[in-house]
């Protein structure tokens, strides 16, 4: 396996564990893929749910920019209810899981299709 592939494998029993779902693997791959070389950076490839710039940067740059979602405090609360999901303890909390889980609240997988 890939070392991709691997990572992939740890977001979805990251999904299992800390969600209790399965994931979509299809969607899962192709928002680590979206994500590109980041997921190979241990700093760029976590998000910290307590640093306000950091989650910015995931509602500008993901949420605003890649799914193309309106600017409103909906964006803040389902980021908001994503990180209080994965668990305030938890030091790991994945930027491929985070994206995945919110492209499912927003039901914006279509983006991936293309």
């Amino acid at each position: 396996m890939s070392k991709r592939d691997d990572l992939i494998e740890k977001y979805a029993e990251d999904i299992k564990d800390k969600f209790g779902e399965s994931a979509d693997m299809d969607l899962l791959k192709k928002v680590t893929v979206g994500l590109g070389p980041s997921i190979y950076n241990i700093d760029a490839s976590k998000v910290s749910g307590t640093d306000q710039k950091e989650l910015d940067t995931v509602k500008n740059n993901y949420l605003i920019k890649k799914l193309g979602l309106a600017d409103d405090s909906k964006l803040d609360d389902a980021i908001k209810t994503v990180m209080d999901k994965y668990g305030s303890s938890n030091r790991n909390k994945y930027r491929a899981v985070i994206y995945y889980k919110l492209c499912q609240h927003f039901k914006k997988e279509s983006v991936y299709n293309k």
